[in-house]
C-alpha cells in the first residue's frame, strides 16, 4: 500500500470518529435540558432539523426556536445512540442510527420512552464535521404507541 492509499484510509477513519463525536454532542446538548444555544454550534448556518411528529427547522434561528420548544416539552431525557452507519464522500457524509432513550414531560411529569431512527446528511466546514441535516423518524413510544415505517 502506497503512502496515499494510506492517507486517504486515515482520513476516512478519523472522519467517521468525528462524527460519532458529532452525534454524541448532539446527544450531549439535548440531555442538557435542550439547550438552545449550544445546539447551533453543530449545525451548518442552513442545516436543517426534520421530524414528522416534532417539526422541522432550517438555520440556526428556526433550529434555536425549535429548541426553545424542546425546553418547554421535556424536564428530562437520556439519548442513548446505537448502531451507527456512516458513509464519507470527501467533504460530505450520510450516517444512519437508532435512538433509544426517556423523556419527561414538563408540563405532567409523566415519562415516555422513545425509539427512533436518524438519518443525517454532515458536511465538513473549515475541517469540521457539522450537521447538514438531521431527519429523526419516531418509530415507538411507550407504553403503547407505534408508529409506521416511514424510511
Amino acid at each position: 500500500m502506497d503512502i496515499k492509499e494510506l492517507e486517504k484510509r486515515i482520513t476516512r477513519l478519523e472522519d467517521i470518529e468525528a462524527i460519532k463525536q458529532l452525534k454524541a454532542r448532539y446527544c450531549e446538548i439535548c440531555d442538557d435540558t435542550h439547550n438552545p444555544d449550544k445546539i447551533t454550534t453543530i449545525f451548518a448556518e442552513d442545516g436543517v432539523w426534520e421530524s414528522k411528529e416534532f417539526g422541522t427547522a432550517q438555520g440556526h434561528n428556526e433550529i434555536r426556536e425549535l429548541f426553545k420548544n424542546f425546553v418547554k416539552l421535556f424536564s428530562f431525557s437520556q439519548h442513548n445512540i446505537f448502531n451507527p452507519i456512516i458513509e464519507v464522500d470527501g467533504n460530505r457524509a450520510k450516517g444512519t442510527w437508532y435512538f433509544h432513550g426517556n423523556h419527561t414531560y414538563r408540563e405532567n411529569g409523566e415519562s415516555n420512552m422513545f425509539a427512533c431512527r436518524y438519518e443525517d446528511n454532515y458536511i465538513k466546514i473549515n475541517g469540521v464535521w457539522k450537521y447538514q441535516h438531521l431527519r429523526l423518524y419516531l418509530r415507538m413510544t411507550s407504553p403503547d404507541q407505534v408508529y409506521e415505517w416511514n424510511i
